[in-house]
């Protein structure tokens, strides 16, 4: 209920078996909207949760036309339900699911990375494919990566450990490490993946933004038999030194043409982290065109 009345001007009220609504027409005609939607997805044997009300509360006041709550598409060892909540997500989704190739393009916040290992790891549940390979530059090290502290492992983990949260918040923690000690689920810098042929994975690279045009094209022509890969990035977070231009704004040129390779492009209302993060993002696009 209080999630509701943040997001709709309203005010809600138990009166035995019944939830009464107050305030304004338009703000009552949306309320009952997006209860309905609730009810309808509780019967249907969803967990709601309150941003799953400031979601669909966000649809509705924006007018999007209403669709069906999102179905689970993953539950945790904890019992935690995975879905995707907005139409960027639905979208980048069912776009894993029917392509070879799937780049996911758009701000932080939107969950990229965490539904791309979402779908990692169903699909390794499934038998889909026999290891998870999750890739990333460490572009902030560099050159400087041997000046470091520490073996190979312990200089490149800063820059994958959100990788490893993603995999945290899927797994049991003991199951994720042992799948990562057999290398059954590897997480290794992209630099790593030159001269190899990933056949039967499912390889994500997350950070795109900052692979050079080359990069990315060595980490595509990587694909092997019986793999899936997703590629993720923020183009407006581009970390590259002054005068490299990143991979990934060549993608929608050379890409959007090619059967099974889709291009999902996320916006600000595909943002689920706390709602500031939205009008964060939107206040800096705006610095950006003027």
């Amino acid at each position: 209920m209080t999630a509701l009345e943040a997001s709709v001007p309203v005010d809600l009220r138990l009166d035995g078996d019944r939830l009464r609504v107050s305030g304004a027409p338009e703000a009552v005609a949306s309320a009952t909207q997006i209860l309905t939607r609730m009810r309808d997805a509780a019967n249907d044997g969803a967990t709601l949760t309150p941003d799953d009300v400031t979601l669909a509360a966000r649809d509705t006041l924006a007018a999007k036309a209403p669709t069906a709550h999102p179905k689970t598409i993953f539950t945790t060892p904890r019992g935690k339900e995975v879905r995707p909540k907005t139409s960027g997500q639905r979208a980048f989704v069912d776009a894993i699911a029917a392509n070879t190739l799937t780049f996911g393009i758009g701000p932080a916040g939107t969950g990229k990375t965490f539904l791309a290992t979402t779908m990692a790891v169903r699909a390794l549940r499934a038998r889909e494919v026999q290891r998870i390979i999750l890739a990333r530059p460490a572009v902030e090290a560099g050159e400087k990566l041997g000046f470091l502290p520490g073996d190979q492992k312990e200089k490149v983990d800063p820059y994958l450990r959100p990788l490893y949260d993603a995999l945290a918040d899927l797994l049991d923690e003991g199951a994720a490490a042992k799948l990562i000690e057999r290398n059954t689920i590897e997480v290794a810098p992209l630099a790593f993946m030159r001269g190899r042929t990933l056949g039967d994975a499912f390889v994500i690279l997350d950070e795109a933004q900052n692979a050079t045009r080359e990069q990315l094209k060595m980490f595509l022509t990587r694909l092997g038999a019986n793999t899936k890969m997703v590629v993720n990035g923020d183009v407006t977070q581009i970390d590259l030194p002054r005068g490299v231009r990143s991979g990934l704004l060549d993608v929608p040129l050379l890409f959007s043409e090619i059967a099974d390779i889709a291009i999902v492009e996320f916006d600000e209302a595909d943002i689920v982290r706390h709602p500031l993060v939205a009008k964060i993002v939107g206040a800096y696009a705006r610095s950006g065109e003027r």
